[in-house]
């Protein structure tokens, strides 16, 4: 863990600001998370935003034994699509099936009940975030005799990390917390517990006044971000971590896909910190992120002037798929309506 020696030389004016980035509300009180108009599909029927409560017994409030997607609907010429329906869904089942959690509801269910969400609510382009998650019947660690509960929330939603780093880049720190171990969490479920993890990481970086972590694996190669996967460019060809200790992102598998469609090697290799920083280019992938360059990392430039012409490349062919501008894997896009 960052300690005080080393919070005091982080730059004051980039700590201030950091600060004020991670303690401020979510807008003002009519756009905080639990008091907006609309509708979440909860347990089978669509309620109204604000009764879309549970006890403060909950189970997985507790414990974090949950299972949840990160998913986005994009606005095309033919309405919202949600971006690669079926893989989020199949993934949200793997992760309930590596917690042992069953699922009370069918796939085709919850791929419908999303589609009504984002339809429900009005939205042209949207955030879902499906969530399983256990009751209040008991407490403990037995978590036995449990009812699963599931929801499903949309929201309106622009760039994760801010539209100008979109366009320019972030500056990234190497974490002091290290990845997951491969068998002290459970790194392919996407789990609701294994995110401490990560706010700890991204909360010391933008403590220092840098956009995001990057983490290492206990073996001290490149993991991931704190919620992201991360490719480098070297001499033309592309790398990316194992995924021994990340989870299995489905943007990082489309990137992968549409770079060798374009012609672009893509190869997965264990990464050590320093190849980063001689990296001709270097990007983040992540459903919230999608593809966001990485300017600096621990304050040395990735590149000559990144970014890179592959991030630019790969932003723009990944862009116009999911806003339907290109013809390419069109079962990629599901229509709402």
């Amino acid at each position: 863990m960052i300690g005080k020696a080393e919070l005091a030389s982080c730059k004051t004016s980039s700590k201030r600001e950091a600060e004020r980035e991670i303690n401020k509300p979510i807008g003002d009180k009519k756009m905080t998370m639990d008091d907006r108009d609309g509708v979440i599909w909860f347990d089978g029927k669509l309620v109204p935003w604000r009764e879309a409560t549970v006890h403060v017994l909950t189970h997985t409030l507790h414990y974090g034994m949950g299972v949840f997607e990160g998913v986005r609907a994009y606005e095309t010429d033919k309405g919202a699509a949600i971006f690669r329906l079926r893989d989020h869904t199949d993934r949200l089942f793997d992760s309930a099936r590596i917690l042992h959690m069953p699922m009370p509801y069918d796939k085709e269910t919850l791929m419908d009940a999303q589609r009504r969400v984002v339809r429900e609510n009005g939205l042209a382009s949207a955030y879902l975030r499906p969530m399983c998650f256990y009751g209040s019947e008991g407490m403990g660690l037995r978590a036995d005799n449990l009812s699963v509960h599931v929801i499903i929330a949309a929201w309106e939603w622009g760039a994760y990390l801010g539209a100008e780093n979109l366009e320019r880049g972030i500056r990234v720190r190497t974490s002091s917390f290290s990845r997951h171990h491969v068998n002290a969490a459970m790194c392919k479920a996407k789990a609701n517990g294994n995110y401490l993890n990560s706010m700890l990481a991204l909360q010391e970086a933008l403590a220092c006044g840098y956009d995001e972590a990057l983490m290492l694996d206990t073996a001290g190669f490149v993991a991931e971000g704190s919620g992201e996967n991360i490719f480098i460019v070297r001499d033309g060809k592309m790398y990316t971590p194992d995924l021994s200790s990340a989870l299995e992102g489905i943007t990082r598998k489309t990137i992968i896909t549409l770079a060798e469609a374009a012609n672009i090697e893509v190869r997965e290799k264990r990464i050590t910190r320093d190849e980063v920083y001689i990296a001709d280019e270097a990007f983040f992938t992540g459903t919230a992120a999608e593809v966001t360059p990485i300017r600096e990392l621990d304050d040395r430039l990735i590149g000559d002037d990144p970014p890179g012409p592959i991030t630019r490349s790969l932003q723009k062919i990944f862009f116009d798929q999911v806003h339907g501008r290109r013809s390419h894997y069109p079962e990629w896009l599901t229509q709402v309506d």
